[in-house]
């Protein structure tokens, strides 16, 4: 089975109740860019790539479309079998794996389509059908922090993601603080979340002024050198988000010990394909992590769920969507939700989802 065609579209997803404030910046409203890919059976297959903006990491909207401009007209008579189509997608351009993520997942979900089987089986296979999500909650002050954490346990959620940084690190503590206080005997699962936004010293002295406290600090610092510095001074497990960009990084940060576990976005690592052999590195080191994109609807939601899925429990940090910020759904029946801090996996063949076109408009370019 080969692609016959490419469609790219673009399509605006603003924030609900927004913003949604981050280290970088906050985010008002985001712009997706959706990839049809028509097989030459005749099977369509639909992918996505949604960034955070220019300025949470080395991606953004105008540069995912400009890569797959670039990538489009090569890929038509390409094999969608992951390994030839992603040696393919290599041959043509370096780097841009959040790009290429997109038309990984379009040819994932053809292949399940034309094989009446789930994305998930194409993976490995599911190991539950209700997958486990995390709520993240944004940089605020401490005692609204507190509040939401509250709210969102008694939704169900097993894991909590705490944004900090961009402020003096004091505030990041009395917000710590507060939201361990609340949730004191729960069970729940913490993350405090740097987004690559603090000093070293800043690192350092907040683990050691919650040093007491039970949660693991994700990515805190820029540079992967900045990780191997704080390492030892810290008094909290230690995860990386953001710097994990390739394969090679993730196999390094697990192999020499630096990291405890990941925060690890599909599209940053180029697609299913490459996520897979993630998630059985991580199965290798016993190292729990999340199946995360940066933000994006219902097909890319759907993907993190699909190889979400296939991870042991054990291992499983939660899959986080961007669906709670998000008003609209791309497929009115089967559109992806949290319900009491988990995921249904989609039922039917492929990703599970099928958008409507009419939502996106005409494509921006056809190949």
């Amino acid at each position: 089975m080969r692609i016959a065609e490419l469609h790219l579209f673009t399509h605006d997803l603003p924030v609900k109740d927004g913003p949604y404030r981050i280290a970088s910046g906050d985010v008002w409203s985001l712009t997706t860019t959706i990839v049809k890919l028509v097989t030459d059976t005749g099977v369509i297959g639909w992918g996505e790539a949604c960034p955070v903006g220019p300025t949470y990491a080395e991606a953004h909207a105008k540069g995912a479309l400009a890569a797959l401009t670039e990538l489009a007209p090569n890929l038509i008579g390409a094999d969608v079998l992951p390994v030839p189509l992603h040696a393919r997608m290599d041959s043509l351009l370096y780097g841009h794996n959040y790009a290429k993520s997109a038309i990984d997942i379009a040819a994932f979900d053809a292949l399940g389509r034309s094989l009446n089987i789930p994305v998930c089986d194409l993976l490995g296979g599911a190991l539950t059908n209700r997958v486990a999500s995390y709520y993240s909650i944004g940089v605020c002050e401490p005692d609204e922090a507190a509040r939401i954490a509250r709210e969102k346990v008694a939704e169900g959620y097993p894991r909590l993601q705490i944004k900090l940084s961009g402020r003096p690190v004091e505030i990041d503590i009395a917000a710590m603080r507060k939201v361990c206080e609340a949730l004191e005997g729960s069970g729940v699962k913490l993350a405090a979340d740097g987004n690559r936004g603090w000093s070293t010293g800043d690192a350092i002295q907040f683990s050691r002024a919650c040093s007491a406290l039970p949660f693991v600090i994700e990515q805190p610092c820029n540079r992967v050198d900045d990780l191997r510095t704080v390492r030892p001074f810290l008094h909290h497990p230690l995860y990386m988000d953001e710097n994990g960009r390739s394969l090679a990084t993730t196999i390094e940060a697990a192999g020499t010990g630096l990291v405890d576990g990941f925060g690890m976005k599909v599209g940053r690592l180029g697609g299913l394909h490459p996520m897979r052999a993630f998630r059985d590195l991580c199965a290798a080191r016993r190292l729990p992590h999340t199946c995360d994109d940066a933000w994006g609807g219902d097909i890319v939601s759907a993907a993190c769920t699909q190889i979400g899925a296939t991870v042991a429990p054990e291992r499983m940090d939660g899959v986080w969507l961007a669906a709670p910020y998000v008003a609209q759904h791309y497929d009115p029946d089967a559109g992806i939700d949290i319900v009491g801090g988990h995921i249904a996996l989609p039922t039917g063949p492929g990703l599970g989802v099928t958008p409507d076109e009419t939502l996106f408009g005409p494509p921006v370019a056809s190949f």
